[in-house]
């Protein structure tokens, strides 16, 4: 063999070299990064879990009397989990709520927890946390078309069935009036959707007349009591009312009263506000729904805590909010009158004896 072929098997031998250590060099490397990668993984997921969670809740408003109960419970379970919240209140107002919600990203929350106060426009509040990184609970009003994490109500429409059974019990031949609330939240569509479920057959049959429906924006008790002083003093008669929450009952109730009807015009609401329960045992409101808020606001918590921490929720159960199925976590309501009062709010502790009988 000449020197020539044996440059070239030289040239040869070290371009298979250099290639085999490039090989090695490489395979090296890579193992080298995915460990690290696998160590950082590891570091980020144990300082996730062992550090504190932070939860935001923005709650659209905190003028009934339920609000102020999730709050101070939900606020109780969140701190007992280990956890951290800020709570800020819209008061009603729909771009002072993004704004909040705003602030609250900034905090560095992990969850934000949202009680929309307007069902459509809330859906830039869970546009604006998805793009953070932060998951999003929509609490008890549904948010249309956007996507939150979970959705975490009661059974709305079963809340419009129990009020429509407790009239339709009570008075099967009547002209009847509904005072729904305020029509931005989700819940009065499905509300009213439960109503009309118990209603439709008595409608179609001739025994209930639902001679008007109306709105009351930002669920304003005096709207309730305006448009019930309203149609008496025009001489309209009816034998019940249907309004959707204890506070416009109240309002319904009041304006009753100065035309001296209270208790013999059937009233139901829902939330079991003291003020309801207490007009319940006075005989001047049919019925309450009882919506156990402990249990509510716990779910909350816990929900919130495993969202932060990438835990599977276990729920099965799906809703549509308009363009996505979403899952919903439900919680079962309760009927209630004066002839249960004692064993479901009392006995529940939700209110005190004293206070809805007035004891002294």
């Amino acid at each position: 063999m000449g020197n020539v072929g044996v440059k070239r098997l030289k040239v040869l031998f070290i371009l298979i070299l250099v290639g085999i250590l490039t090989v090695l060099i490489t395979i090296t490397a890579s193992k080298i990064i995915s460990i690290s990668k696998i160590e950082v993984e590891k570091k980020e997921s144990k300082n996730k879990i062992s550090r504190k969670v932070k939860v935001g809740f923005s709650m659209g408003t905190l003028k009934e009397e339920r609000w102020l109960k999730d709050r101070d419970i939900l606020m109780a379970k969140v701190q007992e989990l280990g956890g951290e919240i800020i709570i800020k209140n819209a008061n009603n107002d729909d771009d002072d709520q993004i704004n909040q919600v705003q602030y609250l990203l900034k905090q560095g929350i992990d969850v934000l927890i949202l009680v929309a106060n307007d069902h459509t426009k809330a859906s830039t509040a869970v546009k604006l946390a998805k793009e953070a990184g932060v998951k999003v609970i929509a609490y008890d009003r549904l948010v249309l078309d956007s996507n939150a994490d979970v959705y975490l109500s009661f059974d709305n429409v079963a809340v419009g069935e129990k009020m429509a059974e407790a009239i339709v019990n009570k008075i099967a031949q009547s002209k009847i009036i509904i005072i729904h609330g305020d029509p931005s939240d989700n819940n009065t569509k499905l509300i009213r959707k439960g109503y009309y479920n118990v209603l439709q057959e008595y409608i179609d049959e001739g025994y209930i007349e639902v001679i008007g429906e109306y709105w009351a924006e930002d669920w304003m008790q005096e709207y309730a009591f305006n448009t019930t002083n309203e149609l008496l003093g025009e001489k309209v008669k009816f034998d019940g009312v249907i309004a959707g929450n204890d506070s416009l009952a109240g309002g319904v109730i009041r304006a009753l009263a100065e035309h001296r009807l209270a208790g013999r015009v059937y009233v139901t609401g829902q939330d079991a506000d003291l003020d309801g329960c207490q007009r319940i045992v006075e005989g001047t409101q049919l019925m309450t729904v009882y919506k156990p808020m402990e249990e509510m606001a716990t779910a909350g918590a816990e929900l919130a805590m495993k969202l932060a921490r990438g835990e599977d929720l276990g729920i099965q159960e799906k809703i549509s909010d308009g363009t996505y199925d979403i899952p919903y976590y439900v919680i079962d309501v309760y009927a209630v009158g004066k002839y249960n009062m004692e064993e479901t709010i009392i006995k529940d502790g939700f209110h005190l004896r004293n206070e809805v009988y007035r004891e002294k």
